[in-house]
């Protein structure tokens, strides 16, 4: 099941997986966005189905999982993909419902897909869940604060529940997918408080430094498969190579990396 799935990184992770022989289903508010995915899907002989929810809702996300597990059998996989990014510019000057509303859509519908799915997840023992988070998150980002805020607090809700759920043998994963064109940056790039703000951002794709959304799409699989799952909890950037986290598990571990921790002077 993932979120945020009508399109960019969503419909790229949706693909993927379906590629790797998973039923997928997809979710979002654009039904026809959500349709044209699933019709891809459909093209290439997999098995998917689009849910239409707002995951902000706690009522649509129980009808959502409900209908989920009873076309496609209980969910094996949760990617919690769905965000948002705006207000740009100064705290103090913007709007106070839009940045709660992006904190809701960033971290109130990761919490509630999440808790939605998890107690079937504990009770089969097992399970796993990707939130999407952000680079930024690990650092101060000038007038970006409601998406910078509510992803790092979605990087340390993915640690905790990690070690809640790791006795029952579910695993919970971040991701920072890349730099990508998804229709969230498009919005960024665009709107007059982004171009005032943020001019840096339209550098990045000007120089072509910019990520494709199969190289998030291919973190997405790697960490579905359970290869990683002796490092739940931690952080995880593309693009690179899945197999620098397999062969450097034991120095993950023992050197704590991959996750968010303040340092004092002793």
């Amino acid at each position: 099941m993932i979120t945020g799935g009508g399109r960019g990184l969503g419909r790229a992770c949706a693909m993927a997986l379906a590629r790797n022989g998973m039923r997928v289903a997809v979710v979002a508010r654009s039904v026809d966005q959500l349709d044209e995915t699933v019709r891809l899907i459909h093209a290439e002989g997999h098995a998917a189905i689009a849910v239409p929810t707002d995951i902000t809702d706690p009522a649509a996300v129980a009808a959502m999982v409900d209908t989920v597990e009873a076309q496609l059998g209980p969910v094996d996989l949760l990617v919690n993909n769905a965000g948002a990014g705006p207000p740009f510019g100064p705290t103090w000057v913007q709007d106070d419902g839009q940045w709660w509303r992006t904190v809701e859509i960033n971290l109130r519908g990761p919490l509630l897909c999440s808790n939605a799915v998890l107690r079937g997840m504990i009770q089969r023992r097992r399970g796993r869940i990707i939130n999407v988070a952000s680079g930024a998150a690990a650092r101060s980002v000038p007038y970006m604060s409601a998406y910078v805020t509510s992803k790092a607090a979605l990087i340390r809700l993915t640690e905790v529940l990690a070690d809640e759920a790791r006795p029952y043998g579910v695993s919970l994963f971040a991701i920072q997918p890349g730099t990508v064109r998804t229709a969230m940056a498009e919005e960024l790039l665009q709107s007059e408080s982004g171009k005032r703000w943020l001019p840096w951002f339209q550098k990045i794709f000007d120089d072509g430094l910019d990520d494709p959304p199969e190289a998030g799409a291919e973190l997405v699989v790697y960490l579905a498969s359970g290869a990683a799952d002796a490092l739940s909890g931690r952080f995880f950037a593309a693009p690179g190579s899945p197999a620098d986290i397999r062969d450097h598990v034991d120095e993950i571990s023992s050197q704590d990396l991959h996750v968010m921790r303040v340092r004092f002077l002793d």
